[in-house]
């Protein structure tokens, strides 16, 4: 039986619980938090969704491949951000898109931009739906059109001598690494989206995937892009490395659909791993795990993960319960065994005042978790918790400065708009010259409020961002969420240069409107 995904929620119908399993996690919660879970609110249903009529219809050229039922407009509006499960649960889809296309081919995105670019449509590239910065949401008083790359999935073909592989941009991770795993062979890019994520999605949004050093974006993995735009095609060469100018790929890496649509591209892949050694390090004080971590990061030992969680992440998340901060190091390899990297690596962290927990299954149940999350998400929204995550880089001498105001910021924030909240850090990947750290907050929501006290939290955390140098998105993208800070970040020549290249290629401003630019 085919499995459905939610129209509200993260994830796959059969995984939203049950109302004794919320119950239970309203519970748990409401005792590692110290504030309660509201009283349990009856779960959404799609029958009982209205939305208003489409305003436009689309030719009888492109009926095969364009769809205009509510369902396919529903299911196309939200990405699956804090406030888009909120609107989501309270069955709010009054920004649904007026037309749902589906191509089968790249011809298809071709025809489709040229109709958008005459009847003025505005056209949303649609990966797996997982933004979480709004990225797929389009408001504007014009028809909308959400393109869906999902029939765009398919291994094209395989150079194993140059291990490289060419994707179609719409292939979401789990069916894109079945079809390397045929011949061995893997991207190893798992962000925590990567069960619902496309490729093409992991390009638009510069994504952060499984490796914690060395090789941490989509960026390291991209060897060349094929982009449709409303003025033509973008293909770019596929080398190995390029000194010819600015690289015509980075414009493309990161641009959020606001230039094009990416169909497909040329990765690196390797060999499946054979080879996988790991620890879990505890340290009573989390500064300590933080130098521990910096020190790794500038090794030159580059293991594959080095996720540092605070005492708050590691209890919420069932790591540990003692209150310590934790540690998981861990190396892979498809050529030889990495024992003696562990080993310094290990030296290194109980130099630090580290103590090894495990050299095998400590990061078992920080693995469930990870992925789970999202989940989780969904059901607190059910319950009344707001919980949602930001995320960040800066350099390693910032780092404290930095982590002392978001944490003071942050809280005063939640205590303003909440009375309470939990904040809790991990590093999810780190550098020679600073970490990434990722933040998660959980406070009571206020039935009718929860946007309004969103809003006013993250408003907290973006400022105490850029007032610190770090960067507003370490890997979650610029979408419309983060669009008044990144433009803070940013250059301004740089993004009139943007504005000029969106001009050139899109130059009826239909793609992606608000995101981005």
């Amino acid at each position: 039986m085919t499995r459905r995904r939610s129209f509200w929620a993260w994830g796959y119908e059969d995984r939203l619980l049950d109302d004794d399993a919320r119950r239970a996690i309203g519970e748990r919660v409401s005792d590692l938090l110290g504030f309660s879970a509201g009283p349990l609110r009856p779960l959404p249903r799609l029958e009982d969704v209205e939305i208003a009529d489409a305003r436009i219809a689309p030719p009888s050229a492109l009926e095969a491949i364009v769809a205009t039922d509510d369902e396919a407009r529903v299911r196309h509006t939200y990405g699956r951000a804090y406030v888009d499960v909120v609107r989501g649960f309270e069955r709010d889809f009054s920004s649904a898109p007026d037309l749902v296309a589906t191509p089968e081919n790249e011809d298809d995105v071709v025809r489709i931009l040229d109709w958008c670019s005459d009847r003025d449509v505005a056209v949303v590239p649609y990966g797996g739906g997982t933004s979480v910065v709004g990225g797929v949401e389009c408001r504007r008083e014009g028809p909308v059109l959400s393109l869906d790359l999902g029939r765009l999935d398919a291994v094209k073909h395989i150079d194993e001598r140059s291990r490289l592989a060419t994707i179609e941009a719409g292939a979401l991770g789990p069916h894109l690494e079945a079809q390397l795993g045929e011949r061995g062979l893997t991207l190893r890019h798992f962000p925590q989206s990567f069960e619902f994520s496309t490729l093409g999605g992991w390009i638009a949004t510069r994504a952060g995937g499984h490796f914690a050093t060395l090789y941490t974006h989509i960026d390291e993995l991209v060897a060349s892009t094929r982009t449709v735009t409303p003025s033509g095609i973008v293909a770019t060469r596929t080398l190995p490395g390029s000194g010819a100018g600015p690289s015509p790929d980075r414009m493309i890496l990161g641009s959020e659909g606001a230039l094009g649509v990416i169909t497909e591209a040329v990765v690196r892949v390797r060999p499946r791993p054979r080879f996988r050694t790991r620890a879990t390090i505890c340290f009573s004080r989390f500064a300590d795990g933080v130098v521990a971590a910096r020190l790794l990061a500038q090794s030159d030992l580059y293991p594959s993960n080095c996720r540092l969680l605070d005492e708050r992440e590691a209890a919420l998340n069932m790591v540990t319960s003692d209150g310590t901060a934790v540690l998981i190091v861990a190396f892979e390899s498809d050529d030889h065994p990495l024992d003696p990297w562990l080993d310094r690596a290990i030296a290194i962290a109980e130099d630090c005042g580290g103590r090894v927990q495990a050299r095998t299954d400590g990061a078992s149940n920080w693995k469930a978790a990870f992925f789970d999350a999202p989940y989780l998400q969904s059901t607190l929204v059910s319950i009344g918790i707001l919980a949602d995550t930001f995320e960040t880089a800066c350099t390693w001498s910032a780092f404290d400065e930095l982590h002392a105001a978001i944490v003071h910021d942050v809280r005063d924030a939640m205590k303003r708009v909440a009375g309470a909240g939990r904040l809790s850090c991990r590093f999810t990947h780190v550098y020679p010259d600073g970490p990434a750290p990722y933040y998660t907050f959980l406070c009571p929501a206020k039935a009718n409020s929860e946007r309004a006290q969103w809003a006013e939290i993250k408003a907290a955390a973006s400022e105490a961002l850029i007032r610190n140098g770090a960067t507003i998105t370490h890997h979650h993208a610029v979408g419309r969420t983060h669009r008044p800070w990144y433009h803070q970040q940013t250059p301004a020549p740089f993004l009139d240069a943007l504005r000029a290249v969106k001009s050139k290629w899109d130059p009826r401003q239909i793609m992606n409107p608000g995101a981005l630019v």
